[in-house]
């Protein structure tokens, strides 16, 4: 089996990036390895009173995050493809990379938005971080806005 790790950030743009991951999964019976790498700082606001943290703000955002990721998960196997999910906080880069790693991935499925012929806006900066950084290949699907 062909393992592919999808990074989703739950922006308007995920569902095409996860038709796209299931399409290649279906061509190449591989199995999807979905992962959404949550902000450390996801509690934390600055206001009149300073930097204060609010373990109840994190709480919650990471159980919509979680809600999520089973909702495409589902989605996914509903497609007879097979797929598993993370959820996790920290540098976004570093922990895909490490998760491609302990799951023996054999590609990393990203997605490119095409708002502008500038690369860090093109791919991204993290489609340009793992592509540089990545010993397996790093599939970008074009993901553009629809203009029929």
């Amino acid at each position: 089996m062909i393992n592919i790790v999808l990074p989703v950030d739950f922006g308007d743009k995920t569902e095409q990036l996860v038709d796209g991951a299931i399409k290649f999964a279906k061509e190449i019976n591989g199995k999807i390895f979905l992962i959404h790498v949550a902000p450390s700082d996801i509690g934390f606001a600055i206001g009149d009173m300073g930097f204060q943290y609010f373990p109840e703000v994190e709480a919650n955002e990471i159980r919509e995050e979680l809600v999520q990721l089973n909702t495409i998960e589902q989605r996914i196997i509903a497609h007879n493809v097979d797929c598993e999910h993370l959820l996790k906080q920290g540098i976004a880069k570093d922990i895909i990379l490490e998760y491609c790693k302990t799951k023996n991935a054999n590609y990393i499925v990203m997605g490119s938005h095409g708002r502008s012929g500038i690369y860090d806006v093109f791919v991204g900066s993290l489609t340009k971080g793992l592509t540089k950084d990545s010993h397996i290949p790093v599939l970008v699907l074009p993901i553009h806005e629809h203009t029929h």
